[in-house]
């Protein structure tokens, strides 16, 4: 009987697929307006003479690109057809490709915020579309979030993720506690009504408070609420190293979740963060690559930098000391009877993140304490390195850069053709703004770990398909015209941990939507990003391009 109604299950997926398949190449044509057999074919943009990686991972073609509206409307040889264009760009010696998508953000309030709505960091890098609201943190009314950057206008496309976090702090708070079924079932009708409002997902952050209160069957009950919308399920999961449970056993939780939800799972900046899981990358590609051979659709996201971003007390303090949230932990922190188990704890915790050398503040109150190591503020101070830090978070705590990964297990990531290039963007840390060109540079033109070809579709279309965001990712007629073109040569991340907001090099074009976001290499000023909606269909579609 099990096998009947797998059977049938897989022949309903199959008739989704090609349903999805054929609405999109539908209303893709009626928008394309095409010019009658033989007539000459007016664009607004022509791209010509480049070498063209359309993001499917094929091998680059010389084909010149034309653009008309929001549209990519012909990809081949112009000479040999009849086209003509208002602008025409001789890019000859250039990759021309499909502007990056990225995974995993902290746009939200940049976005939000008209003095950094532009994203010019992402533009500059070559992304063309983001995904934010991640770990957990993401809005809970997403309807208001995308009007308002619909209202002041947004430099990139961005599509939002509900945060479980942000749903369970309003219906339970920062206590460590499980739900009360009517609580459980507050939480389920936030995350759809989100669903319904246009997140194409919902995140969490299982390692902090409070999603890190939350046990396996919590989560999986709102992932289903997730499934039902065709959401994808994107996690910062509840340990990366050997924190709690331990790495593997996160990821075998989080396939869990998957697998019982019926849902897409994604795992968040996938690493192995500290020296007691070093070369646990492979034993993590195994556990995933054996999901995905049983139908689980599990994929993943990296930075390629050997140092997470995050703050002190995420990285230092353990979890119990966090129930209630922060004014009950300075209590327990000046508490002289739960101040001695604090310090324990948070030495173990300090030499799974390497040490206190490993520990860079990039960003707090006090800026003499930025760029300089949590061991050489100790010996500032002339305390342990574990006193000074509890100093900090009683202070307002700090950003850090933590140094806590091996080249191998980032390789090893990085091959994997489930792996999808994601920023994390945050303050103080220079993959904010330097991921994308950092990863071609390095790892492709340098080391030539990988191909550029696979470069690009793991920085964009993987991205676009995996998060069903449609029409975007790929090089093709009917497609929304996201376009990068840049220099080979010269394509490069210029920030650093000392000054992590240098913006990056070598993309010469980046239109957005159609319209010319970089010229020349230099930002227009124009906001021509899209506040994207899930939950796609054929009625919404029709709505949109009639």
């Amino acid at each position: 009987m099990f096998n009947q109604y797998q059977r049938l299950a897989s022949v309903l997926l199959l008739f989704a697929i090609i349903a999805v398949a054929f609405q999109t190449q539908f209303f893709a044509q009626r928008r394309l307006k095409k010019s009658p057999l033989g007539e000459e074919l007016k664009l607004d943009l022509l791209i010509k003479g480049g070498t063209v990686i359309d993001g499917s991972g094929s091998a680059p073609i010389k084909a010149d690109i034309g653009i008309r509206g929001e549209l990519i409307v012909f990809i081949g040889k112009s000479a040999k057809s009849k086209v003509t264009a208002a602008r025409t760009l001789d890019v000859a010696g250039m990759t021309v490709a499909p502007g990056f998508v990225d995974p995993h953000t902290h746009t939200l309030e940049d976005l939000s915020n008209p003095k950094s709505n532009s994203n010019e960091n992402y533009l500059m890098q070559g992304v063309t579309t983001v995904v934010t609201g991640n770990d957990g943190d993401g809005p809970v009314r997403i309807a208001e979030t995308l009007e308002k950057w619909e209202q002041q206008g947004i430099g990139t496309n961005a599509a939002l993720l509900v945060g479980h976090g942000s749903a369970r702090r309003q219906v339970i708070g920062m206590g460590d506690v499980e739900p009360s079924v009517e609580q459980l079932a507050q939480m389920k009708n936030l995350i759809a009504r989100a669903m319904s409002e246009g997140a194409f997902g919902m995140s969490t952050g299982l390692f902090s408070a409070p999603g890190s209160f939350a046990k396996t069957e919590e989560v999986i009950e709102l992932a289903k609420a997730v499934a039902e919308k065709r959401g994808i399920y994107d996690t910062h999961m509840r340990d990366e190293g050997s924190y709690s449970i331990g790495l593997l056993d996160s990821v075998r939780e989080t396939i869990r979740i998957g697998r019982e939800a019926k849902i897409p799972v994604h795992i968040s900046h996938i690493k192995a963060l500290g020296t007691d899981v070093w070369g646990q990358s492979r034993e993590v590609v195994r556990l995933i690559r054996q999901a995905r051979a049983r139908g689980i659709s599990v994929t993943a996201n990296q930075y390629p930098y050997a140092a997470s971003g995050t703050n002190i007390a995420a990285a230092l303090v353990p979890r119990w000391a966090e129930a209630g949230g922060n004014a009950q932990l300075l209590e327990r922190i000046k508490d002289p009877n739960v101040r001695p188990r604090l310090l324990v704890e948070m030495e173990a915790n300090l030499k799974r993140r390497n040490g206190a050398e490993a520990i860079l503040i990039t960003r707090a109150r006090d800026q003499q304490m930025v760029g300089k190591t949590l061991g050489a503020l100790a010996r500032q101070w002339k305390k342990t390195p574990v006193e000074a830090a509890l100093d900090i978070v009683i202070a307002g705590g700090a950003g850090i850069a933590s140094f806590n990964m091996s080249e191998s297990d980032i390789k090893y990531f990085m091959k994997q053709n489930f792996v999808m290039t994601g920023s994390d963007g945050s303050a103080g840390h220079p993959r904010k703004y330097g991921t994308f060109p950092r990863k071609l540079r390095e790892y492709v033109f340098e080391k030539k770990l990988i191909t550029l070809p696979f470069a690009i579709r793991i920085s964009s279309a993987l991205t676009a398909e995996n998060f069903r965001i449609p029409e975007r990712g790929r090089l093709l007629v009917g497609y929304f015209a996201d376009v990068i073109v840049f220099d080979s040569k010269t394509v490069a991340d210029r920030a650093t941990y000392e000054q992590p907001e240098i913006p990056a090099v070598g993309m010469k074009y980046v239109f957005v939507n159609g319209k010319t976001a970089v010229d020349d290499g230099k930002y227009t000023g124009i906001l021509a990003g899209r506040p994207l909606r899930g939950k796609w269909s054929i009625e919404r579609a029709s709505k949109i391009y009639p």
